[in-house]
């Protein structure tokens, strides 16, 4: 299974962008993104290194809460196993 993660914009140059998401930096590709206006501060979805989509704050917010929910149950199961 492959997902996405939402990330916060903190610099963009050019079709570059260096992003931030729970204290973890990325370096991030815009190429796919390059019909929408992204400016500092923007979310995005990354998947393999690129900004798939433009996110509101709502989704990347509900996104996390789905992450961290699933990171829950898989460390239960670990301490169960």
């Amino acid at each position: 299974m492959c997902l996405g993660v939402p990330m916060r914009i903190i610099e963009i140059d050019g079709f570059a962008a260096r992003c931030e998401a729970k204290g973890i930096e990325r370096q991030v590709n815009l190429f796919l993104l390059q019909h929408e206006a992204l400016a500092t501060g923007d979310l995005v979805m990354v998947h393999v290194g690129n900004a798939i989509a433009k996110m509101s704050e709502e989704q990347a917010r509900d996104a996390w809460e789905i992450y961290d929910e699933m990171l829950e149950l898989e460390a239960k199961a670990s301490d169960h196993a």
